[in-house]
């Protein structure tokens, strides 16, 4: 009933693009941030795209996402520490600011979900299996609870625990393992559901029993040569 395989046990979802319509807010907020930053130093700069979220930054953990972008147009920032402020040229300042803008998009609009992905969520709740919530975002928690299903999600593993613990960032497929073992499944028994070329990346790198992309932005061939096992649309095309 799930378009699952047999024998799996548990369900791991990433948050932004996957559960909730948060992705487009993280985008625009990078966009924002980068072409401020990028026409800071050069008015005549290109512009940040669709294609730079999709490659350098969706899915990561912010300052890898600070850090990849700006390699991609030749630039070096120095780290600088958690407490820059916003407009300070380092890879935490620039982290920053983009999350104070992420913070009060959410505040003024808050969260929306996708109804087909909540829609399987209650039906994976249904049939028994325990769930996850894998995200990047240090605001996992708060976004969660915005979008009204936090008592669908049995264990979360965001970007506050992932700093805790010193889990590596997507592609990297600490975080997703993390979350199997917070509900006491092996990767084998466990899926992956991931939007992020890097989320999917990450599911195929940590042996997981099968890895579902959802494609919001037209990249379904880029899921699947990352590893998507399954490529959708939205999740209720599992059902």
């Amino acid at each position: 009933m799930l378009g699952l395989p047999e024998g799996i046990r548990a369900c791991l979802f990433d948050l932004d693009g996957v559960l909730t319509q948060t992705a487009k807010v993280h985008q625009a907020a990078w966009k924002r941030t980068f072409d401020e930053f990028l026409r800071s130093r050069d008015p005549a700069a290109v512009e940040f795209s669709q294609a730079d979220y999709n490659q350098y930054v969706d899915g990561k953990p912010r300052e890898d996402g600070v850090r990849d972008f700006l390699a991609s147009r030749g630039i070096t920032l120095p780290e600088g520490t958690d407490g820059d402020p916003a407009d300070a040229a380092t890879v935490r300042g620039v982290a920053t600011r983009k999350n104070e803008l992420l913070l009060r998009e959410l505040d003024e609009h808050g969260v929306q979900v996708y109804e087909g992905s909540m829609r399987y969520l209650r039906a994976v709740k249904e049939a028994g299996l325990a769930t996850a919530v894998v995200t990047a975002s240090a605001n996992g928690e708060q976004v969660v609870a915005a979008g009204g299903f936090a008592d669908l999600i049995d264990a979360r593993v965001d970007g506050v625990v992932a700093k805790r613990d010193g889990l590596g960032g997507k592609p990297a497929p600490d975080s997703f393992l993390a979350g199997a073992r917070a509900l006491g499944v092996p990767p084998a028994q466990a899926v992956v559901f991931e939007d992020a070329l890097s989320g999917v990346a990450a599911g195929r790198a940590g042996d997981f029993g099968f890895v579902v992309g959802v494609d919001r932005v037209g990249q379904a061939d880029g899921l699947r040569e990352r590893g998507a096992d399954v490529v959708v649309q939205d999740l209720d095309e599992l059902l």
